[in-house]
């Protein structure tokens, strides 16, 4: 069962600890993405050093290849992939908006064209929870609707529906004590049928809730209202986890209006095309003008590539094609994310939260919007 406590508040900032079958979860927190079991370029160990708490892996890739009964006949997700800490995994119900191309979405289930081989698979709320039940994760996702930003109100008040009867039959399905089921919330951007959906969450009573439909196209702004609405109405003493969202602002800018959970490819997927975050933005190291420092990444970073290395031995990785330059880059990323969460913690726990998040969007370039959209249209069409 997940437990959680608050311990200190800074206006809606809120941290805490949730309390799993494998330990406690200090939060705020980020979970890396380990899509198929591995968060790319890393193992457990770079993980561990990194002070990551928990990962999140992803039940319908991994119940594709290498699949989930394969994994379970070899001891679990956790021993399979070499990782002892606490897992989450998504459902699949993301990929239902990703893979729309590749899917049929009916109030069964959804049904997929797998982007590997072409065969065809459905995934009701009732498999998934048997194929997540297989993975052996501490932390299950059920299927959900997802829609893009721009549905029309008709199809996101529907995907409510379908949502809730699958949340419903995911929890009827739910076998074990030591997996817990988080509720999800749907509701795009509107803003009743979000109140819609968060009351008929509640009624289940569910252990946590995640809050879906979000950072799937609509402007910054509205992503981080439709957040706060959303955390505003959630209880306040289960956990609140934000799907898909990863950039350095709006991690600050989504706790502060009390969310506790997060995760996201973006800084993995960033650090393999050499985008670094540092606190004054975000930067390429490809670029010429890293050809000859000799200084770190970032001077401020505890990371072992910013320990060990200067910033032109890494801007000379990627441009050599070097394979270390993916992973030096990436635990420099991730550290930047996770370090990032221990320090909102500390001003959550000081009541300084306010004036930290002033300083660090003062000083942070926020990428530009469109280089943004043409990442995420790549990460789309990716199986990250």
């Amino acid at each position: 069962m997940v437990f959680f406590d608050i311990n200190a508040l800074s206006g809606s900032a809120r941290s805490g600890f949730i309390s799993t079958a494998r330990g406690k979860l200090a939060t705020p927190l980020f979970m890396p993405v380990a899509t198929q079991g591995s968060v790319k370029a890393l193992d457990p160990q770079d993980l561990t050093e990194l002070g990551t708490e928990i990962v999140l892996g992803n039940a319908y890739h991994l119940y594709l290849r290498p699949g989930d009964e394969l994994i379970y006949g070899l001891g679990g997700l956790h021993k399979f992939m070499g990782w002892d800490g606490p897992i989450l995994t998504d459902s699949g119900g993301f990929q239902g908006f990703s893979l729309e191309h590749l899917r049929d979405l009916h109030k069964d289930g959804i049904t997929f064209r797998s982007h590997i081989d072409g065969s065809t698979h459905t995934l009701t709320p009732e498999s998934i929870m048997k194929i997540q039940a297989n993975l052996g994760s501490d932390i299950a996702m059920p299927l959900d609707v997802c829609l893009p930003s721009d549905a029309a109100y008709t199809s996101v008040s529907d995907g409510i529906e379908t949502t809730f009867d699958w949340v419903q039959r995911c929890k009827n399905a739910r076998k074990g004590e030591n997996q817990v089921l988080f509720g999800i919330v749907q509701g795009g951007i509107y803003e009743d049928l979000r109140r819609e959906s968060i009351d008929q969450m509640i009624s289940l009573d569910m252990p946590g809730y995640s809050i879906g439909g979000l950072s799937v196209g609509e402007p910054k702004n509205q992503l981080y209202s439709t957040a706060g609405f959303t955390a505003d109405l959630l209880p306040e003493n289960k956990p609140r986890y934000l799907m898909g969202v990863g950039s350095p602002e709006d991690l600050v800018e989504c706790v502060a209006v009390g969310v506790d959970m997060f995760d996201c490819v973006l800084p993995s997927r960033v650090a393999r095309n050499g985008a670094l975050y540092t606190k004054m933005g975000r930067f390429n190291i490809t670029s010429s003008r890293f050809k000859n420092v000799d200084d770190p990444i970032d001077i401020e970073c505890d990371c072992s590539t910013c320990i060990r290395f200067s910033a032109a031995y890494i801007h000379h990785l990627f441009k050599a094609k070097e394979y270390l330059a993916y992973r030096l880059a990436t635990i420099h990323n991730l550290r930047f994310v996770i370090r990032l969460m221990e320090e909102m913690r500390t001003a959550i726990s000081n009541g300084s939260f306010s004036e930290y998040r002033k300083g660090f969007l003062d000083n942070y370039r926020v990428a530009d919007e469109a280089v943004r959209a043409k990442e995420r249209e790549k990460w789309l069409k990716s199986s990250d």
